[in-house]
């Protein structure tokens, strides 16, 4: 919840003054906005490969106190300048939190319950924005003060962001052998499970290259990647320009923050309810992923010709576009499920959320100053590159279903998605930390 509120909470302080008083014009907003997941981008695999490699609960503490620091300092930003720094270094800080909870599911999880999990703590995302909206709410009505509304957004986030990172160090385990909550038996059984029925361990590892080879060139890990991409530009200006858009509806700014209220709360819906059916069904997660961004299709293309449609048509096209964010935790689910080796996940994680950066820094320019308060580009855009998704989750399932008949036939045995698989005789290697190419009976989920 934390690190989406710290987030999104841009559109929100830009209609309370932020964009006033750091004096920006014309796209200079867009690049504040998109300047966040340079520093994402920057850090993603450099990150993703420190979480394997150092104790992960410890790690992740200290990112939350950096994190919670700059999240603060915001409040302080009195220039472009000023702005850029801070939210530079706030993707630098965020850029360990999703990577870092991707590994700590796939240690402690097995295959037929992670999509639930991610679903669940992805769905917290959705939750933070129905929070932020309403602290925006309430701060938005604080006048005649030293200090502006949107600055109070900052300091109260920051500082609770600041005090999360002490229960944080005090009970998050780096990994199962060091929980403390439970038994030594009790960690026996939950590392046992994983590596049966999950997608192996997570301790006592080291790079492999060839695992890393393995993952360039295995063809799901590129269906993956163009999946990710193709709904991150939506959502990185979806984000940035959310209260911004609805107030171009005919809304005030007060208005705008409450009715991203209801928008958050069904995002959550979708995301936990898409998590579950997810988890539940082992082939319905491309299924779910085109059935999520489908009305969003529809949201845009109506959003796009909205100039002569009431402002009702407009509101109901935009909680359309609420169901978009839950296309991401289940292409998490899918690498988290479907990839063994630590090396091999480790990099198509880097790699997914590479492509959450590259498609989040270019979504905010799409929305051109000039073409306020309409954004007919931007709109078309998103349509545009929802509609290529929706094919790249189709070819996706395909390929999936013909793997998993190819190696059914190969191997001479049924195998199952909810199976970690065994690794092969021929096979000179830690037969804890093979990848799925190398694990018999190892099914791909759908």
């Amino acid at each position: 919840m934390l690190n989406f509120m710290d987030k999104i909470i841009l559109s929100s302080a830009a209609v309370f003054g932020l964009r006033e008083d750091n004096n920006l014009e014309g796209q200079q907003y867009s690049w504040v906005g998109s300047v966040f997941y340079v520093g994402y981008l920057l850090w993603t695999y450099p990150t993703t490969v420190l979480v394997a490699r150092l104790p992960a609960g410890k790690y992740l503490s200290a990112n939350t106190l950096f994190w919670g620091s700059v999240v603060t300092l915001t409040a302080a930003c009195h220039s472009i300048g000023g702005l850029l720094t801070v939210r530079f270094l706030l993707g630098v800080a965020e850029a360990t939190i999703t990577p870092g909870f991707m590994f700590l599911t796939s240690t402690w999880y097995t295959r037929d319950e992670m999509p639930t999990r991610v679903g669940i703590w992805f769905a917290g995302n959705s939750l933070g924005g129905l929070v932020a909206s309403l602290l925006a709410f309430g701060v938005g009505h604080v006048e005649n003060t030293t200090i502006r509304p949107w600055r109070w957004m900052y300091i109260i986030l920051g500082s609770a962001t600041l005090l999360w990172a002490i229960p944080m160090f005090l009970f998050l385990p780096d990994n199962i052998s060091k929980a403390k909550f439970l038994t030594p038996k009790e960690r026996q059984v939950a590392a046992q499970r994983v590596a049966c029925a999950g997608t192996g361990t997570t301790e006592n590892t080291h790079w492999k290259w060839d695992q890393f080879h393995e993952c360039l060139t295995d063809p799901k890990t590129w269906f993956i990647v163009g999946i990710e991409l193709l709904t991150q530009i939506p959502n990185g200006g979806s984000q940035s320009f959310a209260n911004i858009v609805v107030a171009s509806f005919g809304f005030t700014n007060l208005q705008s923050t409450l009715i991203n209220i209801p928008y958050s709360l069904l995002s959550a819906c979708i995301i936990a309810g898409s998590g579950y059916l997810a988890g539940h069904f082992r082939t319905w997660n491309c299924v779910l992923i085109i059935g999520v961004i489908l009305p969003c299709v529809f949201g845009s293309a109506i959003i796009y010709n909205r100039s002569s449609l009431p402002h009702g048509v407009h509101l109901f096209a935009y909680f359309l576009l609420s169901s978009g964010s839950a296309a991401m935790p289940l292409n998490m689910a899918l690498v988290q499920s479907n990839y063994r080796g630590v090396t091999k996940k480790t990099t198509i994680t880097a790699m997914l959320f590479l492509a959450y950066c590259i498609g989040n820094m270019a979504g905010p320019h799409f929305f051109r100053k000039s073409e306020d308060p309409l954004y007919e580009t931007a709109f078309k855009a998103i349509m545009v590159c929802y509609s290529l998704a929706i094919m790249c989750a189709i070819a996706l399932r395909v390929y999936l279903g013909w793997l998993n008949a190819k190696r059914t036939r190969e191997e001479g045995i049924l195998g199952s998605a909810g199976s970690g698989g065994v690794s092969r005789d021929d096979v000179d290697d830690d037969p804890e930390d093979i990848t799925d190419w190398q694990a018999v009976g190892f099914r791909y989920r759908l």
